[in-house]
C-alpha cells in the first residue's frame, strides 16, 4: 500500500513555492540553487526533495499555480453574471490586484518560462490562451461591433499590456497600491485618459 501524505504536506508545498519564487524573482532561475531554496525555507535538501522532484519541476509548480489561479478568477467573475461593462471592469480589477499578491509568481512567469521544456510551456500556453480568450469575450461584449471587426482581440492584448507589465514600475512600498491602480486601468480602458478618476489617497504633487 502507498504510503498518504503527511498532514500539512500541501501547505508546506506551498510554503515552499512562495519562498522559491521571491528567490527566483530576485536572482533569477539559473541564479538559484536547490541549496538555497531550501536555506530560505529552512528545510534540509532532502526534505526539499520530498516535495519537488528538481528545480525544473519547482519552476513549473510556480508558473502552473500562477496561470491556474488567474483562470480560476476568470471562473469566480463569470459566475457573478454581471452586465457586460461591470464583468469587464470587475476581471480588470481583480487581474491586478492577484498581480499585487503574486509579483514574484508573475515576474517567475514571465521572465523565466522560457527555462521550461517545450511541452510545459504549451501547457501553460493553453490556459493563457483561455484567459485572454475569456478577456477577449469580455470585450466583444461590451462593444459587439469590434468582433465584427476583429478587433476584441488586439484591443485585449492592448490591456492586458497594461496589465502585466504594472510589476516593473508599481512597488508594494511606493505611493501607490496594487487596489488603488485597478480602477483606473478600467477606467483608462473604457474612456481615456479624461476617464481616470483620483483615488482618495492623493499623491501629492511633484515640486515645481
Amino acid at each position: 500500500m502507498a504510503r498518504g501524505r503527511a498532514p500539512g504536506f500541501e501547505s508546506t508545498r506551498e510554503e515552499i513555492l512562495a519562498a522559491a519564487a521571491r528567490l527566483f524573482a530576485r536572482q533569477g532561475y539559473p541564479g538559484t540553487s536547490m541549496n538555497e531554496v531550501a536555506e530560505a525555507c529552512q528545510v534540509s535538501k532532502p526534505t526539499l526533495y520530498h516535495y519537488v522532484r528538481d528545480k525544473h519541476e519547482l519552476l513549473m509548480q510556480i508558473c502552473e499555480g500562477h496561470v491556474q489561479a488567474l483562470e480560476a478568477l476568470v471562473q469566480e467573475v463569470r459566475a457573478q453574471q454581471l452586465a457586460p461593462e461591470a464583468h469587464l471592469r470587475a476581471l480588470i480589477g481583480r487581474f491586478v490586484r492577484e498581480y499585487g499578491q503574486a509579483q514574484n509568481q508573475h515576474r517567475v512567469l514571465t521572465e523565466d518560462v522560457k527555462f521550461l521544456d517545450p511541452e510545459d510551456r504549451a501547457r501553460l500556453l493553453e490556459v493563457e490562451r483561455r484567459v485572454v480568450s475569456a478577456f477577449a469575450d469580455a470585450v466583444a461584449a461590451v462593444r459587439p461591433e469590434l468582433q465584427d471587426q476583429r478587433l476584441h482581440k488586439p484591443l485585449t492584448m492592448l490591456l492586458f499590456g497594461m496589465i502585466n507589465w504594472t510589476f516593473t514600475w508599481l512597488r508594494p512600498d511606493g505611493e501607490l497600491s496594487y487596489e488603488s491602480v485597478a480602477p483606473m486601468v478600467a477606467d483608462l480602458f473604457f474612456g481615456g485618459l479624461g476617464s481616470v478618476k483620483i483615488p482618495d489617497t492623493q499623491v501629492a504633487p511633484a515640486p515645481a
